[in-house]
């Protein structure tokens, strides 16, 4: 298997994001950023105006979102001058960005890793669709974000950015023949059999490297975060150590946890890959909002030699016993349609090649 080179049908790299803005096909109502591109996505910005919602809904077929929303709307206001969304409501955001997409593109989107490192549940919704986070091929209308801090208020504004889209051109799965093929060329995570069936499987670590401290809790009733200030907040203010007895870790219904992989994760410059958020076959738990690994994360050339998976973790109703090793998570692999000119990590700015239990990018550094 040749991981370093170009393919017919994939996920589009930085350079055809590029052209497909120039084409049009991504139209912005406000000039692009610097570092807006990433190897693999694209990051959207929320726009001037905010709606408050009694509920989340999706429009289905034939409808639009804009129509919708005059049967849930509680009130409206602007996000010019910045504005706090609150915790356990939800707001709908259109996004500075809208498609016209070619008919053999599709797309998705998930939350960033900072936005979903603060359990911020950010989703976004297409006109006439059954599903979040999905864009179907052709695709022309306006993009929303719906937004619902969990555990922190929430300072935002117009630019913000809390979602990432990702666009797609035919098949770009891997099968099993080609995910063994290419963890043996690669070593995808630095296990000698891992198990590859449906995705390559991600385990927490318990261990307890770091003095004993195997993850963080998150606190209530904390100052508000704003999401665009970098460095700005001191851990202690937010969070609280968690540490684990006999490499065991109880997890509290409604509680949200920060915590890491075991394996050091390798994304090839060909490939990207996404952490299937829940599987019901390891645990009532949801494990990783945020779960899109762009081309490069943990390669060595990117300086990304040991880089783990951040673990955003939520137990569903019932406490559950999470072990040290346990199965957690699978990362799903995707080819690229060619290699992007730049990787994860190469003078992108990226917060988290190299890392290992590390919070978002807005804490200081412990």
């Amino acid at each position: 298997m040749n991981s370093g080179g170009q393919h017919g049908a994939g996920i589009s790299p930085a350079q055809s994001i590029r052209d497909l803005i120039a084409r049009e096909a991504i139209r912005l109502d406000r000039p692009l950023l610097d570092r807006q591109i990433q190897p693999a996505s694209l990051d959207l910005r929320l726009g001037t105006c905010a709606y408050r919602v009694r509920a989340s809904f999706l429009p289905g077929p034939g409808q639009s979102v804009r129509q919708r929303l005059a049967d849930v709307l509680m009130h409206e206001f602007s996000l010019e001058d910045g504005a706090v969304l609150e915790t356990g409501c939800v707001y709908l955001v259109p996004l500075l960005e809208s498609l016209r997409l070619p008919a053999d593109v599709m797309a998705a989107t998930n939350p960033k890793s900072s936005t979903g490192r603060l359990d911020v549940f950010t989703r976004v919704i297409a006109d006439g669709v059954r599903g979040f986070d999905t864009v179907p091929a052709g695709y022309e209308g306006t993009l929303w974000a719906e937004i619902s801090p969990r555990t922190f208020p929430v300072l935002v504004r117009t630019g913000s950015r809390l979602s990432q889209i990702r666009f797609r051109s035919g098949e770009a799965g891997l099968d099993l023949a080609e995910m063994t093929a290419l963890q043996a060329v690669e070593r995808l995570v630095d296990t000698d059999q891992p198990d590859l069936r449906n995705g390559i499987s991600v385990t927490v670590d318990l261990s307890g490297p770091d003095q004993g401290r195997v993850g963080y809790r998150a606190k209530r009733h904390t100052a508000v975060i704003d999401v665009d200030r970098v460095g700005g907040y001191d851990v202690e203010d937010f969070w609280e150590p968690v540490t684990a007895k006999n490499r065991q870790l109880v997890l509290d219904p409604g509680e949200f946890y920060i915590l890491a992989s075991r394996e050091a994760v390798h994304v090839p410059p060909a490939y990207a890959a996404e952490m299937v958020p829940f599987d019901p076959l390891v645990g009532e738990f949801r494990v990783h909002y945020a779960g899109f690994f762009d081309p490069g994360f943990g390669h060595h050339a990117a300086g990304g030699r040991g880089s783990r998976a951040v673990l955003e973790v939520r137990s569903h109703e019932v406490p559950f016993i999470l072990e040290h090793g346990q199965t957690v998570g699978r990362l799903v692999y995707e080819r690229l349609s060619e290699v992007p000119d730049a990787l994860y990590g190469q003078g992108l700015g990226s917060n988290y090649q190299a890392q290992g239990l590390k919070l978002s990018k807005h804490f200081r550094s412990v």
